[in-house]
């Protein structure tokens, strides 16, 4: 049986922001945190040092990826994902269905979890407008659709080999056994933004069957989160909170379309989460600092995203409030900058990570327009410390109750 528990240890008054601790049989996470995605078993651009370095507590690797390569039964017969990667602590896994839909909706429309995840604001007739909205983006992204979806599961063709695949609920849980990772995702469909209503529906009623069928399949020594889809459609939300709340997951995660903007993604947790009981709650995909801020108020435990370590390999580095950062900025300079050119500053003189301890921002300017590879390791080093040092201030601030007075701090809210 899995060894996983998770308890409260502070809420805020008046508020769904919480402290807790999972337990794992790899060890303890304190939430609210921020895991870091190691897509291929690898936190790309740093080694298990680096990670054991900056005290990562857990991360997030990607069943679709490692099924296709190097394939979970070699992993599985190299002892499991933990000592093939050479990390100790607990590992996430998802089930698959993201990295289906990309190949899928996601290339037709264009959909990523990088930047355009909310492509646009919602117009006045919503449903009307996502069927517009969905042929626009068709006619103007012109890629192929390379998923089949049925009530069985979903055929997809691999960008890494050209083959056809296969993923079911049961194969899913069976790539996840193998991988050995500690908590795993139940088998879901992701819709896109721009899905209508009536396929959202669809979907979100296979998301349901899966689930079930997750649940009769997966190894038991794993911990097991179910995924709420819905779109941002309320009545949807609700009908799938209320269903994958009645199954016995051992926590909760939050998938699928957030809608067309953050204002949508606030509005789906605000009738998602307090429908929850005390399960551990997890977003999925979602990692920018205004949306930390503002989805640890809402009641989100655990976050993982690839943002922090995918901009700090294209030059944008994280920079704290007290060092000019602010939601006009991202709170990020981007070091390609010529006006670094001759900076002696480290990226953000409050940082007390390895690279801002040693190093200029002139350096770094000068590694990343060299494309010096040194250069992606320490930008990924002090982007994933900033983050970690935030969510350190974030569960402090819980704990002794100024949690409110920070977020309006870091947000510049008056």
């Amino acid at each position: 049986m899995s060894v996983f528990s998770f308890e409260i240890l502070e809420q805020i008054k008046g508020g769904r922001a919480r402290l807790g601790r999972i337990k794992t049989r790899r060890g303890d996470i304190e939430t609210p945190y921020f895991v870091p995605v190691a897509t291929l078993g690898s936190v790309r651009a740093l080694g298990y040092d680096d990670l054991a370095a900056l005290g990562t507590k857990c991360t997030l690797a990607n069943t679709y990826h490692l099924h296709l390569q190097p394939g979970d039964e070699l992993i599985n017969k190299l002892g499991g994902l933990h000592k093939f990667m050479g990390f100790s602590g607990p590992i996430f896994t998802d089930s698959g269905g993201f990295q289906a839909f990309s190949l899928g909706f996601g290339r037709e429309h264009n959909i990523s979890k990088i930047g355009s995840i909310f492509p646009h604001g919602r117009a006045a007739d919503g449903r009307a407008a996502e069927k517009v909205s969905e042929e626009d983006h068709k006619r103007k992204n012109g890629k192929a659709n390379l998923t089949k979806i049925t009530d069985e599961g979903i055929s997809f063709k691999s960008l890494h080999d050209g083959r056809w695949h296969f993923l079911d609920a049961k194969s899913s849980m069976k790539i996840q056994s193998n991988l050995e990772s500690d908590i795993i995702m139940a088998f879901d469909e992701c819709t896109s933004p721009l899905s209508d209503y009536d396929y959202t529906q669809r979907a979100m009623q296979r998301t349901h069957e899966w689930a079930g069928q997750s649940l009769q399949y997966h190894d038991k020594s794993q911990a097991l989160y179910g995924i709420i889809q819905g779109g941002w459609f309320e009545d949807l939300r609700k009908e799938s909170t209320d269903c994958i709340s009645s199954m016995p997951f051992d926590g909760i995660a939050i998938g699928g379309s957030l809608g067309h903007s953050k204002q949508d993604m606030h509005q789906v947790l605000d009738w998602v989460v307090p429908k929850l009981d005390l399960r551990p709650r997890h977003l999925l995909g979602i990692g920018e600092i205004d949306d930390i801020f503002e989805c640890v108020e809402r009641g989100i435990d655990t976050f993982d995203c690839v943002s922090p370590t995918r901009i700090a390999r294209r030059g944008s580095l994280f920079i704290s409030p007290q060092s000019g950062g602010g939601p006009d900025n991202k709170f990020r300079i981007n070091i390609k900058s010529a006006i670094y050119r001759d900076d002696e500053k480290p990226i953000d003189p409050n940082c007390r990570c390895p690279t801002c301890r040693v190093y200029s921002r002139a350096y770094l300017r000068h590694l990343y327009v060299s494309r010096e590879l040194t250069y992606f390791r320490m930008a990924s080093i002090h982007n994933l410390h900033f983050m970690f040092h935030l969510m350190e201030e974030i569960r402090e601030s819980i704990r002794d109750g100024t949690f409110i007075g920070l977020k309006k701090k870091w947000l510049q809210i008056a």
